[in-house]
């Protein structure tokens, strides 16, 4: 298959069937902004992941035993004495609801994305180059409005 310069396409379903171009003007235009939408999505979800406690990790700090400034005996500062040491688990998140309902706005959003993402794949093997250059510079579009208020965030 090889890019054609074209009018007249069909994207994705029966019903969005280009011909002439007034359609394609329209087409391409949908296209650019459903692109925009995507990396707009992409920032929000990073935002939304940056507010979660769930995209932060709790880590453990296991020390060495060298490191125990307190240790007094050969037997507290071997390693198989700190081995057996159990680790607390972190606390309880405070307010698990919101935990999840953010859980599950980050997935639908997950969703959203990749749908969305594939979506534009397919009409971008179309092989219609209007669609592909609406795909492009709706992709840098979005990048110039939307990764800049990821910074203000």
């Amino acid at each position: 298959m090889t890019f054609r310069v074209s009018s007249s396409v069909m994207l994705l379903f029966d019903f969005w069937d280009v011909h002439g171009p007034a359609g394609m003007v329209l087409s391409v235009l949908v296209v650019l902004l459903l692109t925009v939408f995507y990396e707009a999505l992409k920032v929000w979800r990073v935002w939304l992941s940056s507010c979660s406690k769930l995209a932060k990790p709790q880590t453990l700090s296991v020390y060495p035993p060298s490191c125990h400034a307190d240790s007094s005996s050969a037997l507290d500062s071997s390693p198989s004495e700190s081995s057996l040491t159990p680790i607390d688990p972190p606390p309880p998140a405070l307010n698990t609801r919101n935990s999840w309902l953010l859980h599950g706005i980050q997935t639908v959003l997950h969703m959203l994305q990749v749908s969305l993402g594939y979506m534009l794949m397919l009409c971008v093997m179309s092989y219609n180059v209007w669609i592909f250059l609406g795909v492009i510079v709706g992709s840098v579009l979005g990048y110039f409005i939307s990764f800049p208020l990821l910074g203000q965030m």
